[in-house]
């Protein structure tokens, strides 16, 4: 499912600056695993989430998502293989945009009023009751107005609207 095979990834590579965030770097998950990557400040999680990604390209190694090599595809081509949650709230959701305008993004439907059906409307209010936090009540209000939970739950929603083959939380309860 997921293959991380000899990753290597330098950042400022060839400078006074060099550091090597991932070396000959090597994971190899199952359909169904569940990973949790502890380690301090540092010490790679992150560089390996957004390695995984598609952030930015990886020096050596190869990277494989359900059988796909995704080692040379960029971050928006990945996306259809991953579910996202970021460590930062504000990230992972459009903040000027309504809540039913995200959720019609992360449905695959577009953002745009004007192509959000009465029925995509209803099934995104009866996703949104689930959390417990009204946001069925707020459907059109800008998702920059909501708390840093309220956010995070819903790029959680969003994340996982379309099953992912590959979800990554990134300290995803930080808010």
């Amino acid at each position: 499912m997921l293959e991380i095979k000899n990753v290597t990834k330098i950042f400022n590579k060839g400078t006074v600056n060099e550091k090597v965030a991932l070396d000959d770097f090597s994971l190899t998950l199952e359909d169904g695993d569940f990973v949790t990557v502890i380690g301090g400040n540092g010490s790679g999680k992150s560089t390996m989430m957004n390695a995984i990604a598609g952030v930015w390209p990886v020096h050596e190694g190869r990277i494989v998502i359900d059988g796909i090599d995704v080692t040379k595809l960029p971050e928006h081509k990945r996306a259809k293989y991953l579910g996202r949650v970021f460590q930062d709230p504000m990230t992972g959701t459009a903040a000027t945009m309504g809540i039913e305008e995200n959720l019609a993004l992360a449905a695959g439907h577009g953002g745009w009023l004007s192509s959000i059906s009465r029925k995509d409307r209803q099934a995104f209010r009866e996703r949104l009751s689930l959390l417990g936090m009204g946001l069925e009540d707020r459907m059109t209000q800008p998702v920059g107005l909501l708390s840093g939970g309220q956010r995070q739950a819903l790029t959680l929603m969003m994340a996982t609207y379309n099953p992912p083959k590959l979800l990554l939380l990134d300290e995803h309860t930080a808010a």
